[in-house]
């Protein structure tokens, strides 16, 4: 699929090369404000700079040490710009969900900035269709087609929405889409572009069986990108013939299939690399070792590490800028402490030299100081029903940091207790980040399965619940599809997760078995129970979907006060 990166860097690059702020306040503020805009402006340019060199960690830490700054300085513009900029980054490495999460943070900034809404609305689309959400990716895809009116700037959405349908296999959907693509006089002048339009329109009419007309488009494609020294275009073209040849000429399909793999390699394009390997390795006729499969591991392996230490690193970088912001907040309570303290000091000293009049004074002050205090009682109060508010629109994680935030600006911290306190409360942020990274990471479905999932079962181990695991009849999980591992252990995850959230248990039981040609799996808790309406509101209506995907049974049985039991049935 086409995600358009260059569209995307266009209109970005455009917008932040044309936006002039303009301050109206005192000299003082605005050269404070000033400075502090050109600094952040510098860390946007270094993070720019990074990306085109491909050094995405140091461009993301620099992108968000830019937008820190300009959210203080409440500049939409380019609050916007850095948050769009974190989410490509993330999806670089494959980490669709907290793209789509920082996505979501930069909405409130884009108001009606239809460049910014558009860049947007594709990066969505990216994740929504890498994370198998067809339905929204199409959404997405056509909220652009709402905002853009010029042919050529449509040209990508729709092609984008024609790629989403050849997932789904609505292969005379997507060949309604590019025909009147492929008939625009304008696509004449850009042949990198038409080149795209013409291959995936004939891997349409390949997979939509009309196989002559598809076969000529995509030599057609492919013709036009050697023309033009399209390298990276290539790999598909040449991925679409290695389809094609499969089950018709062996030989032509291989060749095919390593001319991907050979530009990929060059390239240095990861993700097109394992689809030439898995499709070698899927389709090898040749006896002996199969050497696709090896490099397809090897590389897959590799590849998920480096990711996987890349997600690591920029929730270390968020959670380091989150840190000194605590600090600095504590440095201005401090602060504030010392000059209320110089202050009353200071009306002490008048009240024991000018008498009366100092009283006097004193008595204005103190009239002042109950105002002041009164404002800040009501502000306070709307901070709060802001919170109740945020709640219910943020996750949990949000609200830890919101926690530990107000805590550093509120207590002393110089009692050694409170500032243990906020210590333990950062490092429980820190580790449920850790935890929500490691729970939305790709399941490991081969020989490590059992043991993986065992270790997930038991990550729920506290001093306060015991989570026990029986072992009945020996489970060969080699022999168990993909997907219902897939399905079994994000089903066990809600339900571990519900038992901490809601549960209140003190132990957890979790027993497998063989019954017949079904797994078994029963669970069962001595917590509160749920009734029907919490089950739903919970998430369990979802894991129940997922095991009725698998052709499986959910079954719950759960009363108030009298503890938590579900059976799990999915067939062998």
């Amino acid at each position: 699929m086409v995600r358009s990166p260059i569209l995307v860097l266009l209109l970005l690059f455009a917008i932040l090369s044309c936006q002039k702020g303009t301050v109206t306040t005192s000299v003082n503020v605005k050269n404070r404000e000033t400075a502090k805009s050109i600094l952040a402006k510098k860390f946007a340019n270094l993070g720019d700079s990074y990306y085109n060199a491909k050094r995405f960690d140091s461009a993301y830490y620099y992108y968000n040490k830019s937008k820190e700054i300009f959210e203080t300085e409440k500049d939409s513009t380019y609050s916007a710009y850095t948050l769009i900029q974190l989410a490509r980054i993330q999806q670089t490495f494959g980490d669709y969900s907290n793209s789509e999460e920082t996505l979501t943070e930069a909405l409130p900034y884009m108001h009606d900035n239809l460049q910014y809404q558009v860049a947007a609305n594709n990066l969505f689309g990216i994740s929504a269709k890498e994370l198998k959400n067809y339905d929204d990716a199409v959404f997405y895809y056509n909220k652009i087609l709402e905002t853009v009116s010029d042919s050529l700037l449509r040209v990508t959405p729709l092609n984008n929405i024609a790629n989403v349908y050849i997932e789904q296999k609505k292969y005379k959907d997507a060949i309604i889409l590019l025909g009147p693509l492929l008939k625009l006089n304008v696509l004449d002048t850009l042949p990198y572009k038409k080149a795209i339009i013409t291959d995936n329109l004939g891997f349409a009419y390949y997979k939509d069986n009309q196989i002559p007309k598809g076969l000529a488009l995509m030599n057609q494609a492919l013709a036009i990108r050697t023309s033009i020294n399209d390298s990276y275009g290539s790999i598909e073209s040449y991925l679409h013939l290695a389809d094609y040849y499969q089950n018709k000429d062996y030989q032509k399909s291989k060749v095919n299939a390593l001319y991907a793999y050979d530009e990929a390699t060059k390239r240095q394009s990861i993700d097109e690399r394992l689809e030439a390997l898995a499709f070698l390795m899927s389709h090898n006729q040749e006896k002996g070792e199969n050497i696709y499969a090896i490099l397809f591991v090897n590389l897959n392996d590799s590849i998920k590490k480096a990711r996987n230490n890349a997600k690591n690193q920029f929730a270390k970088i968020r959670y380091d800028s989150r840190k000194a912001n605590l600090e600095s907040i504590k440095y201005k309570g401090q602060r504030a402490e010392t000059l209320l303290e110089l202050e009353t000091q200071k009306n002490q000293k008048y009240l024991l030299f000018f008498g009366f009049f100092t009283l006097l004074g004193g008595i204005v002050l103190i009239i002042n100081y109950y105002k002041s205090k009164t404002k800040r009682e009501r502000l306070e109060a709307s901070y709060s029903t802001e919170t109740r508010i945020s709640k219910e629109l943020h996750d949990e994680l949000a609200n830890d940091v919101f926690y530990a935030m107000t805590f550093a600006g509120t207590q002393d911290l110089q009692n050694p207790i409170k500032k243990e306190t906020l210590l333990d409360n950062l490092d429980k942020i820190y580790i449920r980040t850790r935890n929500f990274s490691k729970a939305n990471s790709p399941i490991e479905t081969g020989e490590r399965f059992e043991q993986n999932l065992k270790q997930m079962l038991n990550s729920y181990k506290s001093s306060s619940t015991e989570v026990i695991i029986k072992n009945g009849t020996p489970i060969d999980w080699s022999k168990v599809q993909t997907e219902k591992k897939i399905a079994i252990q994000r089903v066990l995850q809600e339900l571990m997760v519900n038992m901490k959230k809601y549960s209140q248990a003190s132990f957890v039981v979790i027993g497998f078995d063989m019954e017949q040609n079904s797994l078994k799996i029963d669970y069962s808790d001595n917590g509160i129970g749920f009734s029907e309406k919490l089950i739903l509101k919970n998430g369990l209506q979802n894991a129940e979907n997922r095991i009725h995907t698998v052709n499986g049974i959910l079954t719950f049985d759960s009363q108030t006060n009298k503890g938590f039991k579900a059976k799990i049935l999915v067939p062998k």
